[in-house]
């Protein structure tokens, strides 16, 4: 039987509030991106990240959820997503980190997560990064001209995000220097809607074919969400039930941003300037 979706449209005024729980999660990550160096461990960033978020009145919807046991989740190199942090975990010269925070402000959430080298982290590795970025914005430009125009799809999200990824090649293949090759984008994994809760229909693949799914609408949000390897796209769940890390060990990025769509364009709750620099007038009039 096919799953009914259950999508969530919100007021203004609710999407307003969750501007705020976004930019709760921006300055949570802005200090993790500081702090990020070699010698830390992702236990120090996850304390930051929570007394950051409980600084500001919100709650860290990380913790607790389904079991989580942190704040953040800190992905390190082969570990794509979810990844638990550890005193145990400390960070490395020429390490790659993914951090994934979220946050509940007034019962409504924000989730963003963003990629960043350790030290002097190899340009491969940073580039991959700039290119999971670049994907993620392609994805919001397309929701925005999607709801601008009444004719987006769902679909229209993923493509965008998959033809992104697809226009770039990977200078190395895991940790073997060699042919160029296409990044893997990882399957299974991928954005969804966010709202009084922080998982919601619909769930946003980062590949797949235009035009279909259901229409984009004002009152909509939803997380943009790619994650990408050097290598294979294929995942395996590690024995503590949370962390997802690629198959042959090639180093992955994830990047997420939460936005809102409205009649004329989107607003990015957790990007600090709405999404002005990289979208230009497809930011909403509404933003503030």
């Amino acid at each position: 039987m096919r799953h009914q979706l259950d999508i969530q449209v919100k007021t203004p005024a609710q999407l307003a509030k969750m501007r705020q729980a976004g930019l709760v999660v921006a300055a949570a990550l802005a200090a993790m991106r500081e702090a990020v160096r070699p010698g830390i461990s992702t236990a120090d960033l996850d304390a930051l990240a929570e007394k950051v978020i409980r600084d500001a009145g919100a709650i860290p919807s990380f913790k607790g959820y389904q079991g989580f046991p942190a704040s953040i989740c800190a992905s390190v190199n082969e570990q794509i997503v979810h990844g638990i942090p550890s005193g145990g975990q400390v960070l490395a010269d020429g390490d790659l980190i993914s951090i994934d925070c979220g946050a509940i402000l007034d019962g409504w959430h924000g989730d963003s997560a963003i990629t960043v080298g350790v030290g002097a982290a190899a340009p491969e590795l940073t580039r991959m990064a700039a290119v999971a970025e670049d994907a993620m914005w392609a994805g919001i430009a397309a929701a925005a001209r999607g709801v601008r125009s009444g004719r987006g799809r769902l679909t229209d999200i993923s493509y965008a995000i998959q033809a992104s990824i697809r226009g770039e090649k990977s200078a190395l293949v895991g940790r073997v220097t060699g042919t160029r090759r296409r990044y893997g984008i990882v399957d299974g994994y991928g954005g969804h809607g966010i709202g009084t809760e922080m998982h919601q229909d619909p769930h946003i693949l980062n590949h797949g074919r235009p035009g279909k799914g259901p229409f984009l609408v004002p009152g909509m949000a939803l997380a943009i969400e790619p994650m990408i390897t050097m290598g294979s796209p294929r995942t395996l769940e590690l024995g503590d039930g949370w962390t997802v890390v690629s198959v042959d060990g090639s180093y992955a990025a994830h990047v997420e941003h939460s936005i809102g769509l409205y009649e004329d364009g989107v607003w990015v709750f957790t990007a600090e300037d709405g999404g002005r620099d990289r979208l230009g007038d497809l930011v909403t009039a509404s933003a503030a």
